[in-house]
Order: structure tokens, then C-alpha cells, then sequence
């Protein structure tokens, strides 16, 4: 894929301030796409996203929202409306479990807003988006799943995996209603990566467990789910249509 392929586009990450989504955002950037990158409390991590971005001579903009609240969601639609930019590319990476939660002690409350941040954040974000990829007959959008939608993920983790496992499927149907239209539209789905996520969630024996598993012995690297999603948006992907490309070092094979 050649440096500037993306040259002139617009391409929004959500959940870009660290991991996966920061090297999107980065190497999208690298590709010569303007990013838009969306944060909800990491501030530091989005600015620092968007200097590394600069420093490279690509170009940035930040925007922040709460994405486990429907009016988050509209506020981050909101300001998106307010930019004179269209914008081709759409990758859904903002997601978290919250919290390690056993089933039964799960509230109503804990499960509404892991369902909104990890699926209905990206409905809302892909049907806003939507029709402008479809006026222009181009667009891009990736969506990052899990290898929890395939497994079922840890315990404590059901409405995470719940959720990927939906957004593995609205990936497909979306695929399929939109080909024709000339958007192009895909799934990564990352195994264990290195990120803070598993720092956070998940304790050192059961990363022990995954690499010992994995047969290349170690955890991802989020530049190279980055990598993928790239790909994906690429020249090189023309006729990759509806897939979740799984991410994982052999961890899960299907």
C-alpha cells in the first residue's frame, strides 16, 4: 500500500486516545487521511495521539464524547455535523466491558451501558455517516469486534462479548445492504493485544494462559490490528466484502 493512498480523505476512530484505536488513527494518518479522533477521558492520550500524528506531517482533530450514553453518542454527532469535511472512512473501535462482572450481579443500569458503548455507539455513528458515503457512492467502515464474540469471552465479560458478537453480525448485514451501494464494509477482530485494556481486565496467569496458547508464545501488537484495518480501507482490499477478520496469532482458528 502506498504512503498517500488515502490522500484527501477524512477518517474518524472512535476510542482513539491509546491502544488500537491511537495507532488507527496514527497509521491511517500515515496513509494521508485527515483523523478525526474521539476520546472520552483521556485528554492527555488523544493530544498526544494527534501531536505524534503532526509530527509525522499528517493532520488531526480531536473531538470528545461519552459514547455509554445515548446523548454522548448525539453529542459526537452533533459536532461532526458542524465540520465542512465529509468523511470516508468510519472505524467503530471505541469499546470497553467496564467492569469484570459476574452475570447475576449485573445491574440493568452496567448492561445498558456497556451494550450502548460497544453497539449502539457504532449504529448511531454508522447511520449518521451513512448516507454521505451513499450520496458519494465511497466509504469505508471498519468495525472492530473481538475474539470474545466467538468464544464468549472471560467470565465477568458476557455483555462485552454479547456485544461484539452483534457487532460481528450488523458488519455482515450492513455488508450486504451497502455493497451495492459502493461502501465497502469489514470487521477486525483482535485477540489478546497488549494494550491497557488487558493490563486493566484481565491478570497475569490468564495472559500466561493466552500465550502459552497462541502459537506465536505472545500477545498482539495493536499496530498490527492497525495494520488490517488499513488494509482493509486500501486498494488492495476491493473485493473484501462483509468479513471479521480475525486478529488473534492463532489464538482461536475458524
Amino acid at each position: 500500500m502506498v504512503a498517500d493512498e488515502l490522500k484527501g480523505m477524512t477518517a474518524l476512530v472512535t476510542g482513539a486516545s491509546r491502544g488500537i484505536g491511537a495507532e488507527t488513527a496514527f497509521a491511517l494518518a500515515s496513509h494521508g487521511a485527515h483523523a478525526l479522533i474521539h476520546y472520552n477521558t483521556n485528554h492527555t492520550g488523544a493530544c498526544n495521539v494527534l501531536a505524534w500524528i503532526r509530527a509525522a506531517g499528517g493532520g488531526g482533530e480531536l473531538f470528545q464524547s461519552d459514547l455509554s450514553e445515548t446523548k454522548g453518542i448525539h453529542h459526537l454527532l452533533d459536532e461532526l455535523g458542524n465540520l465542512d469535511m465529509p468523511i470516508e472512512i468510519l472505524v467503530n473501535n471505541a469499546g470497553s466491558l467496564l467492569k469484570r462482572t459476574p452475570f447475576l450481579d449485573f445491574t440493568e443500569d452496567l448492561w445498558d451501558k456497556v451494550i450502548t458503548l460497544n453497539l449502539k455507539s457504532a449504529f448511531l455513528i454508522t447511520k449518521a455517516l451513512l448516507p454521505g458515503m451513499v450520496d458519494r457512492k465511497q466509504g469505508f467502515i471498519v468495525n472492530v469486534s473481538s475474539v470474545a464474540a466467538r468464544s464468549g469471552g472471560g467470565i465477568g465479560a458476557i455483555a462485552y462479548s454479547t456485544a461484539k458478537g452483534a457487532l460481528s453480525t450488523m458488519t455482515k448485514g450492513l455488508a450486504r445492504e451497502f455493497g451495492p451501494k459502493g461502501i465497502r464494509i469489514n470487521a477486525v477482530s483482535p485477540g489478546t493485544i497488549d494494550t491497557d485494556y488487558h493490563r486493566t481486565f484481565s491478570s497475569k496467569e490468564a495472559l500466561e494462559g493466552v500465550i502459552a496458547a497462541t502459537p506465536f508464545r505472545r500477545l498482539g501488537a495493536p499496530a498490527e490490528v492497525a495494520d488490517v484495518v488499513v488494509f482493509l480501507c486500501s486498494d488492495g482490499a476491493q473485493f473484501i466484502q462483509g468479513q471479521v477478520v480475525e486478529v488473534n496469532g492463532g489464538f482461536l482458528m475458524v
